[in-house]
């Protein structure tokens, strides 16, 4: 079913909502698009983002982890993350000048608390499940507007790992008739897409390389007792060597032996494993610049290793083109760089794309091809059985 004004087939504006696995707080990208799927031609009109607030990170963090959480405190922060989610449209729309009857739709991907894409062995119920939380109907009712959100059960139900999801929209924007390309984005968690010159949807490669800012950012917060949320820049890595024992010991972990469709989440590399990490770093008696530097080689190398195993093999590729918060670490960009030595590694800023937008500008694709009931998943990436639409829709 499509709804009013996609029924005329004029250009649409939707605010997409990006709000990521590093828990730092809500990207709104206010886009223009015409058309939908391949053909879709985008515009970004404005991209605003909101930090969250020191206690509501905390809170949130503390969802993530089983022994802090509990279904009150679930249901409280859902609604409330609706309402922040709808204040943060109303924002960005008046810091880009515009009105929010301009505005035709919300699309929302909601914060994720929990992600487990494979069933766990031995109890029958804990079957493979996901939740992003931020209630669309709070957003919707808040902002006037129709919202679109919830999308990954629905590749879920068709045999998928409800992830990644920025492959759809890199094939959108990024591909290339000549030039093999590879994204990664480097938010919490690093995820890839691989994009052979003339790429179909079939031949689209993509999953999860594993942590991207997530163990870093965890580190640089316990190592200066809660002072630093992460290390800006990489400043703080680059003053230390990496600890080559330690980091082969990381990269022994199960997750990057297996092979794609892949995706994961805090539940292996939040918290927990960065707490595990600090213990192993004081026992090899490393400073803190040392250990700062052989968490940012464990994100640097977990990718490099995943392109030698995964990528390289299959896919001609010619660029690496980054983007998210890793963007902005020069040490790790730097690290990337020299582990793939016959590549161009670049951020989307130098084919002119805001490398801090790209996440939220996808999730308007997908909720505008959710409005038109065109499947928005890409089954080669989340391993999928089919194509399907996915999200829901809450009225205004």
């Amino acid at each position: 079913m499509m709804f009013s004004p996609w029924k005329d087939g004029r250009p649409t504006v939707v605010v997409g909502l990006m709000s990521g696995t590093s828990l730092d707080g809500i990207d709104a990208a206010i886009v223009r698009i015409e058309g939908s799927g391949l053909a879709a031609s985008v515009e970004l009109l404005h991209y605003y983002s909101k930090a969250y607030e020191p206690e509501l990170r905390q809170r949130l963090r503390d969802l993530c982890v089983e022994a802090n959480s509990n279904s009150a405190l679930i249901c409280n922060m859902n609604a409330f993350l609706g309402y922040q989610f709808g204040a943060v449209v109303l924002e960005a729309v008046a810091d880009a000048g515009m009105h929010v009857d301009e505005v035709d739709l919300v699309s929302s991907h909601g914060q994720t608390i929990w992600h487990q894409p494979v069933p766990e062995q031995g109890d029958p119920y804990a079957v493979a499940s996901t939740l992003q939380i931020g209630d669309i109907s709070a957003i919707a009712k808040h902002t006037g507007k129709l919202v679109v959100g919830d999308f990954r059960p629905a590749d879920m139900a068709v045999g998928g790992q409800g992830a990644p999801f920025a492959p759809y929209g890199d094939w959108i924007l990024f591909r290339h008739p000549e030039r093999g390309r590879l994204l990664q984005n480097i938010g919490g968690i690093g995820n890839c897409t691989a994009l052979p010159a003339g790429a179909d949807p079939s031949d689209v490669l993509a999953f999860d390389t594993g942590p991207g800012n997530m163990v870093i950012d965890a580190v640089a917060y316990i190592l200066s007792g809660g002072r630093l949320l992460y290390d800006d820049g990489g400043n703080w890595a680059a003053q230390g060597k990496p600890d080559r024992v330690l980091l082969d010991e990381m990269l022994g972990h199960s997750y990057f032996g297996t092979p794609p469709p892949k995706s994961t989440g805090r539940e292996l590399f939040g918290h927990s494993y960065a707490v595990s990490f600090l213990e192993q770093a004081k026992l090899r008696k490393l400073s803190d610049e040392d250990a700062m530097a052989t968490a940012t080689a464990f994100t640097a190398h977990s990718i490099a290793d995943s392109y030698e195993n995964y990528v390289f093999p299959r896919h001609g590729i010619d660029e690496v083109i980054v983007t998210g918060g890793g963007a902005r670490n020069k040490t790790l960009l730097s690290m990337l760089g020299e582990l793939l030595p016959g590549q161009k590694v670049m951020t989307s800023r130098t084919l002119g794309f805001d490398d801090d937008a790209k996440e939220a500008v996808i999730f308007a694709l997908l909720g505008n091809d959710f409005m038109l009931g065109v499947p928005n998943n890409l089954p080669a990436a989340t391993g999928a059985f089919r194509p399907t639409v996915m999200g829901k829709l809450a009225l205004p």
